[in-house]
């Protein structure tokens, strides 16, 4: 890890010293604890209103009848498959 703080000396004369901040890639972002629990809190959270969308929409087409009921099965139509 090449963070630190440098002094550079030749004999007995010395520099002042020179702090050296280092990233080891271009596109990398710190990412504390706040911001981890929010992005987990916003997960759980869209995930429960999708399943409560998903619930409400599905919950709606119960009085309908869908398209295959009301008619006979293939098998009882006497096609003998």
């Amino acid at each position: 890890d090449p963070r630190g703080t440098y002094i550079c000396s030749a004999g007995d004369k010395k520099s002042s010293p020179l702090q050296v901040h280092y990233r080891m890639c271009q596109n990398c972002i710190e990412v504390d604890v706040p911001t981890i629990s929010g992005i987990v809190v916003a997960d759980v959270v869209a995930t429960i209103f999708l399943a409560v969308a998903v619930y409400c929409i599905t919950g709606q087409d119960k009085g309908r009848m869908s398209r295959g009921e009301g008619r006979a099965p293939l098998a009882a139509c006497g096609w003998g498959w």
